[in-house]
């Protein structure tokens, strides 16, 4: 039975990967930060499960920063598989904690590279690389060959983790791929990422409560796809005899201002928008109201060009292509938020 190690197991795609390999026969253990209080709300379905928890999923209690404990944890374990996922991910949070997001993106990952050096048994790692790592690059769409020119200190953390992993599978034989994934939501997504305050903000709309949603740069595109399809791609990268980096793109962009229109829509709003830059206002075309304002408090020091990935590799060498573009995206966030009870 294989067995897989996740690091920031109650994440997003931590807990979309555990149910892909739970459901494939895996025993998966997950790495959780030690804190006072525990945020396992997207694995809670599975820990409170009895026939799960304990059984085929355990959870274990550590700091990335805490070498010695996960040496023990990966001796004791004996995982195949390692999928590294935690860490600070918030692009615009990162330029106000720039020390601990290079901490948790960068140097966790050579950590954990170290620890895998000195293992007597190979492990299959898998690094959860970015296309912030691409930045300010003047072609698009990116390719894996597109050289790196972060503009953030999140992208320049992961930028190192990737090529760092690059270093150690080539100077020291380590199993190791970064998947460069571009953006992938679901309403498992933190609520300050834009997608969740968009699809939040387009049911408070449809129901006449709350004030104007304030957001950033309405004209920055993004290449947005839904995370369950993004982990299928991150487990098929590692069944690769041979690991190599690939993008996980749909490779088709969308501004702020379309998926808020198109998640509005969903929600029963049609928008109509004016203005320029941080004077810019989305308008009920119903009522006029204004439910969108945009605020230059949300806008970052550097923007990045344009950041459109070119997925050919995967499809051609693990078969794998997103099916959910942006729009559909928008509109599927709405439909299951509102299915949450309130």
């Amino acid at each position: 039975m294989p067995i897989a190690f996740i690091t920031g197991v109650t994440g997003q795609d931590g807990s979309y990967l555990t149910e892909l390999l739970l459901a494939k026969g895996y025993h998966v253990h997950g790495l959780v930060r030690r804190a006072s209080m525990f945020n396992r709300s997207r694995i809670e379905h599975l820990r409170s499960d009895p026939g799960i928890y304990n059984k085929s999923l355990f959870l274990h209690y550590a700091d990335l920063s805490d070498a010695t404990t996960l040496r023990r944890l990966l001796l004791r374990i004996k995982p195949n598989e390692l999928y590294h996922f935690a860490g600070q991910s918030h692009v615009g949070l990162s330029f106000e904690i720039p020390e601990s997001t290079v901490q948790d993106a960068a140097l966790s990952c050579l950590t954990l590279l170290e620890i895998c050096r000195d293992l007597p048994n190979p492990i299959r790692f898998y690094h959860a690389a970015t296309s912030e790592v691409f930045g300010a690059t003047e072609e698009a769409p990116q390719k894996e060959s597109t050289p790196m020119r972060p503009i953030s200190p999140y992208g320049c953390a992961k930028a190192f983790a990737t090529q760092i992993c690059r270093v150690y599978r080539e100077a020291y034989g380590i199993p190791v791929c970064s998947g460069i994934a571009y953006n992938h939501e679901s309403i498992r997504r933190g609520e300050n990422f834009v997608t969740h305050k968009i699809a939040k903000g387009a049911i408070q709309a449809s129901r006449g409560a709350g004030l104007p949603l304030r957001l950033g740069n309405l004209a920055a595109t993004r290449d947005w796809g839904y995370a369950p399809e993004y982990v299928e791609g991150m487990w098929k990268m590692l069944q690769l005899k041979s690991p190599r980096d690939l993008i996980l793109a749909t490779g088709k962009e969308c501004s702020v201002r379309d998926f808020s229109k198109a998640a509005y829509a969903a929600a029963g709003v049609t928008l109509a928008f004016e203005g320029q830059g941080v004077k810019e206002v989305g308008r009920n075309v119903k009522t006029g109201s204004v439910l969108i304002q945009v605020d230059s408090v949300f806008f970052r020091p550097l923007e990045p060009h344009r950041l459109v990935g070119d997925a050919s590799q995967a499809k051609q060498s693990i078969g794998w292509e997103a099916k959910t573009c942006a729009q559909e995206l928008a509109g599927r966030l709405v439909r299951e938020l509102q299915a949450i009870p309130s």
